[in-house]
């Protein structure tokens, strides 16, 4: 009965302070609680609650750690440009730029290489967008 009340305890400072740990350490003490329903002696309940609390810590931690960090896979807005292939419609250079038709909608674009041109109908690469203008290849 004491290992649920510990694990109702660590419980609410998870739920609180969202610390993950306190419900590793909350699985832990009800691991205690089913070794003594077992049967086991109160020294084999605590080697239980340890052994389990810090494998949770020792493995799943690190885990959680590595994909706190990740930020979000899908690109949006003009992240989501980059890359992608677009159709030029109004000659392109690296002055005074030209058009192209990028994922259904006109855009405002320059050649990222200073010596080429690109003429209408052809297929060019977004490398960047720079305010309203992409630069192109």
């Amino acid at each position: 009965m004491w290992w649920l009340i510990a694990a109702v305890g660590l419980g609410i400072p998870l739920v609180v302070t969202a610390m993950p740990e306190f419900g590793m350490f909350a699985v832990g003490a009800v691991a205690g609680a089913v070794t003594a329903a077992l049967g086991g002696g109160t020294v084999a309940q605590f080697l239980v609650f340890v052994v389990v609390s810090v494998a949770l810590v020792a493995v799943v931690r690190p885990i959680a750690n590595r994909h706190r960090g990740q930020g979000p896979r899908l690109a949006s807005g003009i992240d989501a440009l980059k890359g992608r292939t677009a159709t030029v419609l109004e000659r392109v250079d690296a002055g005074s730029g030209g058009r192209i038709k990028l994922a259904g909608e006109v855009w405002s674009a320059r050649a990222l290489d200073g010596d080429r041109v690109y003429e209408p109908g052809q297929q060019v690469d977004v490398v960047e967008i720079e305010g309203a203008t992409a630069l192109v290849i």
